[in-house]
Order: C-alpha cells, then structure tokens, then sequence
C-alpha cells in the first residue's frame, strides 16, 4: 500500500520558493499552468554563463521598454547590435559591477539603456509607477552556470530583467544539511572564477534552509566570510518559530519581494570603494536583517503617524548602526504621509520633512557618516555637514537635506538660529545618553523655534515659550540610537505601553551580536586582582577620624602612590608581553589598552609603562591620551608633548605595529574602534554603561587577523566580577524601563529650598523678568550675589545644612532639566527656580566638616608595604538574558547624609584597613627570626624559577627574573618574615645585599 507523505527533501524547499514567488513550480509548466506571481519562471537553457546574463529576458525587456533605442544601434550595426551591447555590459560590469549599471544604466554610442525602472514614491508620477511595472523578475532555479563543469548548478537565482541579483543555495535541516555548515562549504568550495561568482557580478550569495539565511557578497574560497541574516530569536540568534511555515519564510515571503528587492538596491547596497581602485579591491555592503527591519520600521511608523515620535533603537555595539543610520537618514528625506489628518502632513506628495539632522555624540563618527551619505545619495549638495555655527544655520534656513553635526558643536550656537517653527524636522541622535536626556536636548528643541515672539511677548509670556521649546517640539521627530539606555533616555525617547513601561522601538542585543559573531565576547576571560596594603601610622598621638570617609581616603591615598602605580604597571607589561606579544595574538598585531581613574593617573601609568619597558630593551612603545593640559608635580603635561606628535594622530600612530599599548583616562573609552585590541588592563571604578563601553572596546572582531573570542583578556585591578556582572546585565538583551518618574519630588524640593529664606520670590520672578528680557548679564548678578550671600554667610546655616540645600537644589535642577520635555503639563513657577537654580548653584560653597581632619588624616600614615593577588582567573562572566526593567529617578529628596558617623582612633582606622586589604594578614608587626632557607625554597618551587631563572642563559633576562621571583616570594611570606620584608622595602642597600645572598646560595647547589 502506497502511502502519502510529506516531501522534506531539499527539492521541496525550491519548490515551496519558486510556487511563493510565482504561483506555480517549474514542473507544473509542462501542464499549461500559468505563473501568477510577481516573478517569472526562467529557464536555465536561456542563461549566458560566460555574461552571467539571462539573454532572453535581457532582450525581452530591452525590446518592451526601449525599442527605440535599440533600433537606432540595429540600423547602424544590423549584424552585430547584441555583440556590442553585451560587450558594453560585460566590460562596465567589469569595472564597476552590476549594482551599477542598475542604477546608472548601460550607454551604447549614442543610446541609452536603463536596465532597472526604480520603485516609485508617493510624488511619483504614472509613468513611474508603470516603468516600475515593465520590470521582469523572475526566478530559475539549478543554474549551469559553470562552461568547465557544465552538471555544476546553483539551486536558484534570483534575476531582474535578465540580470542576476541574488544567488541562492538551499539546504534542508531534515535531511541533515544546513546553510550554516554546508550551504556554506559549497559556495566556499565554488570556482570562484566563474562569471556568476565574480564578485560585483551579483549583489549577495546565499544560503538558507528551513531555519537559517547566511550571506557573503564576495566568495574568495576558504576565505569567504558569511553573516547571518536572521531575525533573531529570543534577544539571541537565529529565527523565531513561524507558525504558518518554515523559520527562514520571510525571505521568500518579505525580503524576495519586488518591491522590496527594489527598495534594497535602490537605497542600502553600497559598493565601498575609491573610484580608482580596481573592482577587486572593493567591498559591497549588503544590508543585515535587522538593520533592513529598524529602517522599513521607522519609515512605515513614520509615514503612518506623522511628525513628532519618539523612537529608542537599541542595538548593540557590532549592530552596523553607522550605516543603519545612514539608510534611515537618506530614505526619511523621502518619506510621504499615508494621510492628510497626519501631524506635519503638508499634501500627500509633500515630504514629511524639510531636513534630517544627524546628531552624533562622538565626533570620530562625523566625517563617516558625512561620507556614507553622500555615498547613498544620487543627487549631489543635498548633505551639509555643519562645522560651525554659521554652517549649521545657513544649511537649516536653505533647507539641506540631511545636516551632519555633533553634540560638542550644536548647543553652542543654538541661540543665533533663526525661529524655524514652520519646518519638519527627523533628529537622529547617535549614542544616546544623558547628553541627550537634558540641557543639550533643550538647546536643540529651543533651535527648532519657540512659538512666540520673544520681541513682542511679556515677560511670563517669554518664560512660557523657553519651557515649551524644552519641550519635544511638535514639529521634529527623534529616533535615538544607543546600545545602553538609562532610565532617562528610555523615559525621554521610549515608546510607553499600556501597562506604563517603556520599551525600545526596535532591538538588536549584545546577546544576539555575541551569539551571531559581530562581537566578541569581553567577559570571557577575566581576571581579577585584590590590592593588599599595609598602613603605618608614622605620628605618636592617636586622634578621631571618621571611619568610613577615612578608609575611602586611605584606599585613594594608596592606590596613586607611585609605588602602587609601579607594581601594577610591572604587572600588566609582564602579562601583555607573555600573553599578547609573545603569544603573537592577532598574528602578531595584537594591542592593549590601560584604563586609568583620571588623568593624574594615566600619566603616572605612562611613565611607569614606559620604564617598564625600558628594562626589557624597548620591545615596542607605548602612547597616552587624554584631553588638554595637565600639571602634574609642578610639571605641564599634553598628549602630543608626551607622544611625540599632534593629538589628532593618536588614533592613526596607535594603528602602527611599534605601537602596542595606550594609556587612557576617559578619553577613547567610548567611540573607539581599533579591532587590534585584545587586552585591557582596568584600574577605574567601572559602573553601569561605562563599565559597557570601556570593555567594548575588545569586542570588535577581525577575521583578517584571525580574532576569536579566547584571545580577548581582561585585567582588573579595581572591579570585582559580580561588579561587572551587574554593569552587564542589564543591556545583554532587551532594556524597560517600569515606570515614568514621579515628577511631585519637585514640589517636595522647592518646599525644602524655599524653607530657609535664602532667597525671596520676588527675586526669582525679578531675575526671570530680566534674563528673558535679554538684559546685560550685570542686571542679574545682583540678585544672584545677594542670594549667595544669605547661604554662604548671613543666614549662618550649619555646614551640614548647607550640603543638604545645594544637593537638594542641584536634584532639583537636574529632574527638570530631563522632565520638562516630556510633562503633560506645566508648573510654571518650577520653570522659574530652574533657571534662577542654574546660576545660583555655582556660587553656593559648601566644606565637609571633616575635610581638614581627613586632610590631616593623610600626613599621619605611610604606606610600608603594597602587594598584589589573583582572587579570580580567566573568569567567564555569565550574563542574564533575561528583560532587564530599570527603576526611574528616585523619586525621593535627596540630601547630606553625613551625620556624626561612626568615629575610631587612627590605630583602629590603620588596623581595619589593613584587616580589610590584607584579608588575615597580621597587622600589628611582630619581630620574628629570619628563616632563610624557608625563602630558598620558595624560590626554588616559584613557577617561574626553572624556566626565566634556572635554566636561562641570557644574563639581563634571567637577572629581571630572579628580581620578580624574589618580589613575588617577598610578599607572599610577608606574614612570617615580617621584620625582614620591611628590611627589604625600605633599605635598597640590605635589600641587594639580601638578593646577593640568595643568588650565590642558589648558584653554590648546597
């Protein structure tokens, strides 16, 4: 008995595609069906493998659409017109490739052949949208395309008007083959020097089965590199289940689509490249999943609801949103409302917006994305980059298209830019932080016009327009691009839900980047170190300090003593030249980043880096970066005095293989992409999206240099794991954000700063009156010096009072400087202590009681000794990937907190500290006989004694190993040879004599 089953092999999945795309399969011809889907049905028989061309439908669309061209070449050259057409294409596609000639065309002598009729837009006119439908699409499947190997197939290709597209190798999980592994070995196994595979020759190659889609845009054999292009699934990799048919279905169903395709030619594939490089060396950048998704997203929600929404999109470092905003920006000058009732619809063919304003907070981003634009942009002068305030004003009152500036330069020159209230605009922040979330987002809404005229309105009126130009103007829309949301951002740009929270527009994870190989993963490896300390008190009397400020202040005491500094550089030099550089990671290019608390620090690091490697005869150079001046023991430091040339070289030198390891503060913690980094070595409290960004700087991966996720390490000598963790956690997959903040803590602050008198309402209402009457800034620092005044002397309020007023008024102007561009309603009296707030607050002084007893504090101890020890090896953080919801703002006052504190002696202080940094190390010295043989043979059982020592016959080397072995064993029997350690760190004369001894010991074999 025959029974009827399903077909599951790989067949079937051609089938599936080819029956979605035309409404019938290729077996099904022979019966007389007919297709009825957007694609045609080609036949393998007609295609050209040496042009890589579907001749018969290459001259059907020709004949149909521009047979007035063609007769002019079949006049002149009656036998040979399709030689010399074919033989123009085949040579520009050469040189320049297929993307070209279908947005360009074919120029024949004096004829003209357009081989693409672009998708038309809502301004279109009917010829457009019926050039659009003279296309042919059409799909055939196993294609010979192969002279030498002529059974040689690939399962489908994708051709428009006779053009090849898209290649297409299909697998079935069913049958045991999958795209990621085999469809995958078969393009790499291809000839690569067939037509069809010459790269530029089609836009994409890939390979799908029933789960995946994997794409590569240049085959180089072994070499080839493939992305995923995949929705993901569960803020990680690969596809969603799909409950109408296969996982991968949305490639047939969505993506294949005519419109679609055309869409994706017209405005994302680019091919990279400077004009005079050959094709070879060129790149095609073929969009990914989710950065086609994010971009037809915002454009449908855009042209669906008008003017003045607010879009997160948080994608993960790896995500490519360089290019994703790139393609938005360029596209939303193109966007059309569906209706006329829309916000800002002016007429259904009228664009949305008059400009794109693409503001970036990293400025190294400025110039790519000014580049990439222009790259996109089939009409010349429409991207005005704005470099200073005079630029940034023309370019918005002539009405350029897309505005490229940075956060650094906008705020600046807000106040010279005329009133545009009657233009739309779409605000594209870059990285969006709390540079967005407050006075700069301010500035920039202030820019967009205020509504009023401030020449003509009183004063109240005045006040009322500057807070609604805080407000998210009406006539703009922003779409926020970051990796990290806080809760500030996610309040200012997320979109609400029903049940209150706040959530991204659109999601790429760290997950996903991770699980998909756009990133690395930092967390991998991570090692941890535990500072020890011992404290002396080097005075007689024993006075009171207050206990917890006093461990914090002997920690930072500690920690930039030059000595500390020195072991630690020591340390990360050692690690990076045995891990990195003799390792040869990266192929040998493989570099290392410090991260320093601040400047001071870094330059210290600097010079005890540089010593460091002095010693070891200069295997390679180190480099600094920080920003400005720097005086440091009565010495002015720069970065470019330091490195040896301009600060705007640091980021090109640094790329150079003498260069190996950068010491940084803050600077190039975020916005610096240098894939060669492999290592990093951290001394700085890392929190939350720092603690993300600074530890991204690993992550970037490159194939070329054969970059894979154990060769990433991390050194940590301030973080602990679970510190890292918790930064972490909250951004591996999707971000909300529970709830809005509770803006009453504002009547509760005012409460509390209108309470003790230090200034009069009428004073606040004065000032407001002339600072937006526009009057010299001599007319307010009367109201604001008397109020100073009061504080700081005549109202002769307690220290403690006056930490707890100054803390309250900077809480307070900091909630409404995030909040007022986001409130239902307005309290107008808050808009007018803000501002009297802004320039009140520097003017308070405030002192810690205790600050002179903790300075005191300072001159009352020594460091006797600093040691270092492991606490956790080569660590894997494993991260939650579970929804992270933050909390809002707290909603409650905040104020001093300092009451009188638990206070101990300074004895007490020094024995806890050294109890919590020596963790049961004796801390109370107590003499104890020297037992030399017992350090004898703990340098003889030191891991490093037979190999850098023992067995070492280069003098210098084997001396710099005998001094790291007796310091490592030196502190490591601290505890049972007290009395000879301090011997040893204080006295250099006992302390060669002491390695001396030990060395001949050593070296007489007893």
């Amino acid at each position: 008995m025959n029974i009827s089953v399903s077909n599951t092999k790989e067949i079937a999945l051609e089938q599936a595609i080819e029956r979605h795309l035309t409404g019938t399969i290729s077996e099904e011809l022979a019966g007389g069906v007919t297709p009825t889907g957007p694609y045609r049905i080609g036949r393998s028989a007609d295609f050209d493998a040496a042009l890589a061309l579907d001749t018969a439908l290459f001259w059907e669309f020709l004949e149909n659409t521009q047979g007035k061209a063609l007769d002019k070449l079949k006049t002149r050259n009656p036998a040979e017109w399709q030689a010399k057409i074919t033989g123009q294409f085949d040579k520009l596609v050469k040189r320049k490739g297929v993307l070209h000639v279908l947005k360009k065309g074919l120029p024949v002598d004096d004829a003209h052949f357009t081989l693409m009729y672009p998708a038309p837009l809502a301004s279109s006119a009917q010829k457009v949208h019926d050039n659009f439908a003279a296309n042919i699409w059409s799909v055939t499947r196993q294609v010979h395309h192969s002279k030498a190997n002529p059974n040689e197939s690939v399962d489908m290709v994708l051709f428009l008007n006779g053009l090849p597209i898209l290649t297409l190798e299909l697998k079935n999980a069913w049958t045991h083959q999958t795209a990621r592994y085999h469809g995958q070995k078969q393009y790499r196994d291809r000839d690569a020097n067939q037509t069809l595979f010459h790269f530029g020759r089609a836009l994409v190659h890939m390979t799908a089965d029933t789960d995946e889609v994997w794409m590569a845009t240049k085959l180089s054999g072994a070499a080839t590199w493939f992305l995923p292009f995949n929705k993901g699934h569960n803020e990680g990799a690969g596809n969603p289940p799909n409950p109408n048919g296969h996982k991968s279905a949305y490639l047939w169903e969505e993506v294949f689509q005519p419109r679609s395709l055309a869409g994706i030619i017209q405005h994302f594939v680019l091919l990279e490249g400077k004009n005079t490089e050959p094709m070879a060396n060129k790149t095609m950048i073929f969009p990914r999943y989710q950065q086609l998704n994010v971009v037809r997203k915002l454009l449908s929600h855009t042209a669906a609801h008008g003017v003045g929404h607010c879009y997160l999109i948080q994608h993960s470092a790896g995500s490519g949103k360089s290019n994703s905003i790139t393609w938005a920006a360029y596209q939303l000058i193109e966007t059309y409302p569906e209706s006329m009732d829309l916000p800002g619809a002016r007429a259904l063919d009228a664009p949305l917006f008059d400009s794109v304003i693409v503001v970036t907070d990293r400025r190294l981003l400025d110039k790519q994305l000014r580049d990439n634009i222009r790259d996109f942009s089939e009409v010349k002068n429409i991207v005005a980059p704005a470099m200073h305030s005079a630029d940034l004003k023309a370019a918005l009152e002539n009405g350029k298209k897309i505005i490229i500036t940075t956060i650094q330069k906008f705020p600046v020159i807000v106040d010279d830019i005329a009133d545009l209230s009657d233009k739309r605009f779409a605000v594209i922040i870059d990285e969006a932080h709390s540079s967005q979330s407050g006075i700069a987002s301010d500035k920039m809404n202030q820019a967009m016009g205020g509504g009023v005229d401030l020449d003509e309105a009183d004063p109240q009126d005045k006040i009322l327009a500057a807070m609604q130009a805080r407000k998210m103007r009406g006539n703009a829309s922003y779409l926020a691009f970051t990796a990290t949301p806080k809760n500030t951002t996610l309040e200012k740009f997320g979109t609400q839900q029903p049940d209150g929270r706040f959530k991204p527009f659109h999601l790429y994870s760290m997950k996903q980047a991770i699980e998909e190989g756009f990133i690395l993963d930092v967390l991998a490896n991570y090692t941890t170190y535990k500072s020890y300390y011992e404290i002396q008190k080097s005075i007689e009397d024993n006075p009171l300090f207050d206990t917890a400020k006093a461990q914090k202040k002997l920690r930072a005491f500690v920690e930039r003593s030059q000595q500390t500094i020195n072991t630690k550089a020591e340390i990360m030099v050692e690690d990076f030249m045995n891990n990195v550089v003799n390792a040869k990671k990266l192929r040998g290019k493989g570099k290392g980043m410090i991260v320093t608390q601040d400047i001071e620090m870094a330059i210290r690091y600097f010079k005890a880096v540089r010593a460091e490697l002095a010693k070891r005869g200069n295997p390679f150079k180190g480099l600094i970066a920080f920003s400005g001046d720097k005086e440091l023991d009565g010495i002015k430091y720069s970065e470019a005095e330091m490195n040896g040339f301009p600060e705007d070289k640091t980021r090109t030198e640094f790329d150079k293989d003498e260069f190996r390891l950068l010491v940084v503060a803050n600077k190039y913690l975020t916005g610096f992409d240098q894939p060669k980094l492999c290592a990093m070595y951290v001394d700085k409290k890392l929190q939350s999206v720092l603690a993300v960004q600074a530890l991204s700087r690993l992550n970037r991966s490159a194939p070329k240099l054969g970059k894979r996720t154990e060769d990433l390490f991390v050194l940590d000598f301030f973080n602990s794991t679970e510190d890292i963790k918790a930064a972490f956690d909250p951004f591996f997959t999707v971000t909300t954000l529970s709830e809005a903040t509770d803006v009453n803590v504002l009547h509760e602050l005012k409460a509390a700063l209108d309470e003790p008198g230090i200034y009069e309402w009428a004073e606040v209402e004065e000032f407001c009156t002339r600072f937006f009457g526009g009057e010299d800034a001599q007319a307010l620092s009367p109201l604001i010096d008397a109020s100073a005044e009061r504080f700081n002397e005549e109202l002769d309020l307690e220290d403690r009072d006056k930490i707890d007023l100054k803390i309250k008024a900077k809480q307070f102007v900091k909630i409404y400087g995030q909040m007022a561009s986001i409130m239902l309603f307005e309290v107008l009296d808050w808009e007018k202590l803000f501002w009297f707030l802004k320039f009140l607050i520097p003017k308070l002084k405030i002192q810690d009681p205790n600050q002179d007893a903790l300075d005191e504090l300072l001159e009352a101890v020594d460091l006797s000794s600093y040691g270092l020890q492991r606490t956790k090896l080569n660590q894997p953080i494993g991260l939650d990937a579970a929804e992270t919801e933050l909390e809002p703002q707290n909603p409650n006052p905040r104020g001093y907190q300092g009451g009188e504190g638990d206070k101990d002696s300074l004895e007490e202080i020094i024995r806890g500290f050294n109890d919590r940094w020596f963790q049961g190390w004796s801390a109370t010295p107590e003499e104890q006989r020297v037992k030399f043989l017992n350090i004898i043979d703990s340098v003889k059982t030191h891991p490093d004694f037979e190999e850098k020592f023992s067995e070492n016959s280069d003098p210098f080397s084997r001396d710099l190993a005998f001094e790291k072995i007796m310091k490592d064993v030196m502190l490591r029997r601290r505890k049972e040879e007290l009395e000879l350690y301090k011997l040893h760190s204080t006295d250099p004369s006992f302390k060669a004599s002491f390695y001396q001894s030990v060395k001949e010991f050593l070296r007489s074999g007893v």
